[in-house]
């Protein structure tokens, strides 16, 4: 690549890490509940002991991903943080009667949230390994991926994924707007 090209790719690639991020601003106090129960099992031999023997005890759970913590200001770590913990869902939801001192299980309604979130945001996680893992990557290439699914978004049925989308729109459209008036002043 030459450096023009890098530096297109380069400005994509933070353009889509700030939507991301502004994205997952809205229902943070879902976000810290499923957060703080990763952390928790993670946290000491005896919490990561007791929750292996839920998972167990629910069975039928794949455990080929295990349990990921995320870094809170980024976008994508937060999201393989969400979309791991949700496979053990089942096994948070048991964990309080196997550990007393597990306080973060998040409620059905949190879990659903959550899933949904995982779902909507996994799509723009999947745009970001398209733009690192390309030969030849363009600006334009994840710029069509990443404004029609905000479009098809923007009137989403669930609330908290619709307001999520809004602001991701907005803060793209300030971004890419920026973008196009450097490129075409050189």
């Amino acid at each position: 690549l030459c450096d023009g090209e890098f530096f297109h790719i380069c400005c994509s690639a933070l353009i889509l890490n700030l939507i991301g991020q502004e994205g997952l601003k809205g229902d943070s106090a879902t976000f810290n509940k499923i957060r703080e129960s990763v952390k928790y099992v993670k946290g000491s031999e005896s919490s990561l002991k007791k929750f292996e023997e839920c998972v167990v005890k629910v069975g039928g759970i794949d455990t080929s991903i295990s349990l990921r913590l995320d870094v809170s200001t980024l976008w994508n770590s937060t999201y393989l943080m969400l979309d791991s913990a949700i496979k053990y869902k089942k096994t948070f939801a048991s964990l309080p009667w196997n550990d007393r001192n597990y306080k973060y299980c998040p409620s059905s309604e949190e879990w659903l949230r959550g899933e949904k979130v995982c779902e909507f945001v996994g799509s723009f996680y999947d745009t970001t390994n398209l733009i690192y893992g390309s030969y030849y990557p363009t600006s334009n290439m994840y710029f069509m991926q990443v404004l029609k699914l905000l479009k098809e978004n923007l009137l989403n049925e669930d609330v908290v994924v619709c307001d999520m989308c809004k602001r991701m729109k907005e803060k793209f459209d300030k971004y890419w707007s920026q973008y196009i008036i450097q490129v075409r002043n050189g």
